[in-house]
């Protein structure tokens, strides 16, 4: 895909994002993984010698601005949808639908990686199916979307991909955490008590090993490519092994 040009990528796209870019560079940036925009090496001293010129920049700033787009339209989007719904439970349906992997499943529904362009390293090593990627490069394509068409081209691709996702629970979803946390209490003990083990692979994509641990219970960890979805990972772990326990 890097051979395609920035205009032949919108055209190709136009379909799936129900707009056709008056500006293609910008798509191409939104798809474009740091990687592959940093011809002149990565250490610090190099890029202060020679400056990446703008043509060249990655997704990082566009996925900036369309992290703000998004949180925005799908804020509007649920509060004319749950009129009856405190500020609490239209809070944990945002966190849900603005979360990577939400993020990671709608790039994978518009097929954006295959479009991405990569280093050879970061391709070799499977980015193109890799959620946290897909996830910042979604975020990126709506910041694009933004510039290039205002809020309304970004929007409608928005309400495209997540409208369907934002009417499949009838209840504010509740996460893992809060979950375990709300058991805890219902049975007198003490808070979960959540502890980062260890930290491994690369610094621009880290790997936490996050262990949680309920007093009476045997510690539980999981892992996540944030602390976040770690603690996430390991809260709903541990829930998991209390539902499938004759004891709970």
């Amino acid at each position: 895909m890097s051979r395609t040009t920035a205009a032949e990528l919108a055209d190709e796209l136009a379909d799936v994002f129900g707009h056709r870019f008056r500006q293609p560079e910008l798509l191409r940036e939104a798809l474009t993984h740091p990687s592959a925009s940093a011809p002149f090496g990565k250490s610090a001293a190099a890029r202060a010698a020679r400056p990446r010129p703008a043509k060249l920049r990655g997704y990082e700033r566009l996925e900036f601005l369309g992290d703000r787009v998004l949180g925005l339209v799908i804020a509007e989007l649920l509060y004319g949808a749950y009129p009856q719904e405190d500020e609490g439970a239209l809070a944990k349906r945002l966190a849900v639908l603005a979360r990577k992997d939400t993020l990671a499943r709608v790039a994978t529904a518009a097929a954006l990686g295959d479009h991405l362009v990569l280093s050879k390293a970061e391709s070799q090593s499977g980015g193109r199916r890799n959620p946290t990627l897909l996830a910042d490069a979604c975020e990126a394509v709506i910041g694009a979307l933004y510039l290039d068409g205002g809020l309304a081209a970004a929007a409608g691709f928005i309400r495209r991909y997540w409208q369907p996702a934002m009417t499949a629970e009838l209840r504010p979803p509740q996460d893992a955490k809060t979950t375990l946390q709300e058991w805890a209490q219902g049975a007198g003990l003490p808070l979960p008590v959540y502890r980062t083990v260890r930290t491994e692979g690369p610094p621009h994509e880290p790997l936490f090993a996050v262990e949680v641990a309920v007093q009476d219970q045997p510690a539980v960890t999981a892992s996540g490519r944030t602390k976040r979805t770690a603690e996430q990972a390991a809260a709903a772990a541990l829930l998991e092994r209390l539902r499938s326990s004759p004891a709970s």
